[in-house]
């Protein structure tokens, strides 16, 4: 049997966000008959207002070109035709250039976070944190790695500069932790809870909450415009569409398979196919996010779990936690090329890809280890022992421009 990737949710009476004043959903009502004009809604009682586009910015230009708007105050991609260009191999940002490489290994079952170095591929150091620190995430800005102690109820800040932790921060339920592309919020999952919460990235205060009919919210990724995200519901087999500026569920569906657990969501490089690993149904749900109709499956392998993409964009990997084994994608194509399966078995987890594109870094949830894996032919390089339940690790420093959370999705 499978076991689930976190705790059980319980049933909790949530808090809701209170609704917009009339006039300013009459603006917002006004504002979408004028698409093209990039005409800005009024203020949400809790968000308290959305940026508005800079003059001259992408926004404005694609307006103008009849392209959708991006999201106000989002970078611009460096080629709409691929959405991780700024990830090539160790084309590292100034904010993270001097920083040194390590592998961030949350141990929930340890309550710590093992340090370890890539050059040795030993663990350096041991840092305690709070209770089932479940990922560590990098913020929007690349200048934090935020530990999210799900239920420490609280996030622990780590310097990459200096490897050194910070004073916590509470945060209800922090079972995973995204940005949005402007970088103006925190988006928390907060699974037991039952809530997006969204939350000032740099403060971490509360702006909005956003209640889910859904069970056990943890995974997501975001539009190539950064207008919607979609996350998946693990314990209750579905998926949400959120709108990123209106911080609300726009979209809900089934994923047609009976018992249904669907783990990380990952956009392909084109920015128009997306892919969700699943748990039971072992392998990568395949679906348009624009039109968000009924996916298909892609049989991948037993407990289909993290999906990360290559430093050339081509390809993307697969975790089967359920058999020890990588699955390997082409993107292009849409067809697997490859199974590495792990010697001596293993469970594969979440993880990232090191800078120069050569290692896959995986945590091993149930064997108290993390796995590294040659890119170029899929063989283990190195099998290192760390804490109990390791789970969400980051690789960092990585290429891109900034940070849209979880592991480290970089644009």
């Amino acid at each position: 049997m499978i076991q689930s990737s976190h705790h059980r949710p319980r049933p909790r009476t949530c808090f809701r966000s209170r609704g917009v004043r009339s006039a300013a959903a009459l603006l917002t009502a006004v504002c979408a008959l004028l698409a093209a004009s990039g005409c800005g809604s009024g203020k949400d009682d809790e968000a308290g207002g959305r940026q508005q586009p800079q003059q001259g910015s992408h926004s404005q230009g694609a307006a103008a070109r009849g392209v959708p708007q991006g999201l106000p105050g989002m970078p611009p991609l460096l080629d709409p035709n691929d959405l991780y260009a700024a990830d090539r191999p160790n084309a590292l940002s100034p904010v993270v250039k001097d920083f040194p490489s390590r592998v961030y290994v949350p141990n929930t079952e340890s309550d710590t976070v093992s340090v370890i170095d890539p050059q040795t591929y030993k663990v350096i150091e041991t840092i305690p944190v709070g209770s089932q620190p479940q990922h560590v995430v990098p913020s929007w800005d690349l200048k934090t790695l935020w530990v999210n102690n799900d239920r420490g109820h609280t996030l622990t800040p780590i310097d990459p500069a200096t490897g050194k932790a910070g004073k916590t921060v509470d945060v209800h339920d922090p079972y995973n932790l995204y940005f949005t592309p402007d970088g103006k919020y925190a988006v928390v999952m907060a699974s037991m809870d039952r809530e997006l919460v969204f939350r000032d990235a740099h403060t971490m205060k509360r702006v909005k909450t956003e209640h889910v009919n859904c069970l056990g919210v943890n995974h997501a990724d975001f539009s190539p415009d950064g207008r919607y995200f979609i996350v998946s519901c693990e314990f209750s087999g579905e998926l949400l569409k959120v709108d990123t500026a209106q911080m609300k569920v726009v979209g809900q569906q089934k994923l047609p398979f009976d018992g249904a657990m669907p783990q990380d969501v990952k956009i392909a490089s084109d920015g128009r196919t997306w892919y969700v690993a699943d748990m039971i149904a072992d392998g990568v749900w395949v679906l348009d996010g624009d039109k968000f109709g009924e996916p298909w499956l892609m049989p991948t392998g037993k407990g289909a779990h993290g999906l990360y993409v290559s430093r050339d964009s081509k390809s993307m990997y697969i975790s089967n936690r359920g058999e020890g084994s990588i699955s390997v994608l082409d993107l292009p194509s849409r067809k697997l090329v490859k199974k590495w399966e792990l010697p001596d078995g293993g469970s594969p987890d979440m993880g990232g890809v090191s800078a120069d594109g050569k290692v896959l870094w995986l945590s091993g949830r149930y064997n108290s280890e993390v796995y590294a894996i040659d890119t170029e032919d899929g063989h283990q390089i190195a099998r290192i022992k760390v804490g109990d339940g390791p789970h969400g690790l980051a690789v960092y420093p990585q290429p891109g421009r900034y940070s849209l959370g979880h592991t480290g999705i970089f644009r």
